[in-house]
C-alpha cells in the first residue's frame, strides 16, 4: 500500500514538475517574442527617421549623409510599405510582382496594420508618409516555435504513455501467466487422486457406464490442466481433422449443459486438415458455446455449422440470445468486458488470442441482432494435403 502510494505521489511530482517546466519554456518564448518585436519596431521606426532625413536634404538640394543611407539598406528583412499623401506607395522586401497588384497591397497593408501599429512620418507638423510593416520571416518562425514545442512535448508524453501502459501490460501478463501455472499445478494433486479412485471402482465393479462419464471428467480435467500449463508459452500446433476434434469438443459440452438447450450440429463429410492445438482450439469452442449459452439465459437454440471453402475452414456458433449491438462488435474481445453480473471477462478475449495470434487465423461478430441473437465465426486456413 505505501509503495502505491509513493508511486502515485512520484507521478504526480513528475506531472506538475512538468507542466512548470512547460509553462516557464512558454513563458519564456513569449517574453523574447515580445521583446524581438520590439526591437524590429525600433529599427523601422529608425528607417523611417532615415528615410525623412533623406527627403528633408532632398527637398534642400543638399548632400545626404553616410548614416541615413547605411540605415535603408540594411533593412533587408522587415517587409513594408510606404503608403504617402498623394496616394502613391513604396515597397520594400516584398516581391515586385506584388507592387503591380493595388489588390494585393491593399491587402499587405491590412495584414500589416492588424500585426504591427503603422508608422507615420511627418514634415512640418503634417503627416506626408505612413509605414505599414509586418513581421519578418525570423519573426514569423518564431511565432510558431510554442506550437511545435508543445507538439513535440505531446509526442514524447504519449511515447512515455504508450511505454508505460505496455510494462503494466507486460507485469499484468506475467502475473496471469504465474496465476495460471500455479492452477494447473494445483490441479495436479487431487486430479491423481481421481485417477487412483476411478481405478478402485473399476475393481469394485461400479456400473461401466458411471466409470466411463467419471473418465471423460477425469480426461477434460486433464486438459484444462494442460490448458493452463500453456498460458505464456508458445504452443505446438500439429494437423488435425478438425470435423473430429469439433465434434468431440461438441457431444462433450451438450452431454453436460441444459436439456433446456436445442443443440444442432452441421459438419462436412470429410475430413479437413488444420494446423491447430488441441486443447486450445477445444478451449476457443468452449468459450463460445458457453457464452451463446448464458446470452440465452440456459434456455434457447444453439447451432455449430462448419463451413468448407476454398482455402479456409470457418466455423460457426449461433445462438438465439440477446445479441449484441454493433457498437461493442469489436470490444467484447477486450480482457475485461463482460455484460455479465458474474464474471472476468476474459474467455472471448482469450478465445482472440488463441486464434488469432497461435493459430494465425480470425475471430469476429458475424452478425448479430438485438434481442434475436449472435453468429460468432472462427475462420482457420487448411493445410494442403
Amino acid at each position: 500500500m505505501t509503495l502505491s502510494l509513493n508511486r502515485n505521489a512520484t507521478r504526480w511530482l513528475i506531472i506538475i514538475a512538468s507542466f512548470i517546466i512547460i509553462s516557464l519554456i512558454l513563458w519564456n518564448t513569449y517574453s523574447f517574442f515580445q521583446k524581438f518585436k520590439a526591437e524590429e519596431r525600433l529599427k523601422v521606426q529608425n528607417w523611417s527617421f532615415a528615410h525623412k532625413e533623406i527627403n528633408n536634404v532632398t527637398d534642400l538640394n543638399a548632400d545626404i549623409g553616410e548614416l541615413p543611407l547605411e540605415i535603408i539598406s540594411n533593412n533587408t528583412t522587415t517587409p513594408m510599405i510606404v503608403l504617402n499623401d498623394d496616394g502613391s506607395y513604396g515597397i520594400n522586401n516584398i516581391d515586385d510582382e506584388i507592387a503591380k497588384d493595388s489588390m494585393e497591397i491593399k491587402r499587405l497593408i491590412s495584414k500589416y496594420e492588424s500585426e504591427n501599429q503603422p508608422i507615420e512620418i511627418s514634415y512640418k507638423g503634417k503627416v506626408k508618409s505612413t509605414i505599414y510593416y509586418g513581421n519578418s520571416p525570423l519573426l514569423n518562425k518564431l511565432k510558431y516555435y510554442p506550437l511545435a514545442l508543445i507538439l513535440i512535448i505531446l509526442l514524447f508524453a504519449g511515447v512515455v504513455y504508450f511505454f508505460y501502459r505496455s510494462s503494466k501490460n507486460a507485469e499484468q501478463n506475467k502475473l496471469w501467466t504465474g496465476m495460471a501455472k500455479e492452477t494447473a499445478h494445483q490441479i495436479g494433486t487431487p486430479l491423481s487422486s481421481l485417477v487412483g479412485w476411478a481405478e478402485i471402482l473399476k475393481s469394485e465393479h461400479v456400473n461401466s457406464d458411471y466409470i466411463q462419464e467419471i473418465e471423460k471428467d477425469i480426461s477434460r480435467l486433464q486438459m484444462i490442466t494442460d490448458r493452463f500449463s500453456k498460458i505464456g508459452s508458445i504452443p505446438k500446433l500439429e494437423t488435425l481433422d478438425i470435423v473430429a476434434e469439433t465434434k468431440e469438443t461438441y457431444d462433450y459440452l451438450k452431454s453436460r449443459s441444459s436439456k433446456l438447450i436445442e443443440f444442432e450440429l452441421i459438419l462436412p463429410n470429410d475430413h479437413i486438415q488444420v494446423n491447430l492445438n488441441k486443447q486450445l482450439y477445444s478451449w476457443t469452442i468452449e468459450n463460445l458455446v458457453k457464452n451463446a449459452i448464458d446470452a440465452m439465459k440456459g434456455k434457447g437454440k444453439l447451432k455449430l455449422e462448419m463451413l468448407d471453402t476454398e482455402k479456409f475452414v470457418k466455423i460457426n456458433v449461433t445462438d438465439n440470445g440477446k445479441g449484441i449491438s454493433k457498437s461493442q462488435f469489436s470490444k467484447i474481445f477486450e480482457p475485461g468486458f463482460t455484460s455479465k453480473k458474474r464474471g472476468w471477462g476474459l474467455g472471448l478475449s482469450l478465445a482472440k488470442r488463441i486464434i488469432e495470434d497461435y493459430h494465425n487465423g480470425r475471430i469476429k461478430v458475424l452478425q448479430s441482432e438485438i434481442g434475436k441473437g449472435t453468429t460468432m465465426q472462427i475462420s482457420l486456413k487448411k493445410v494442403d494435403l
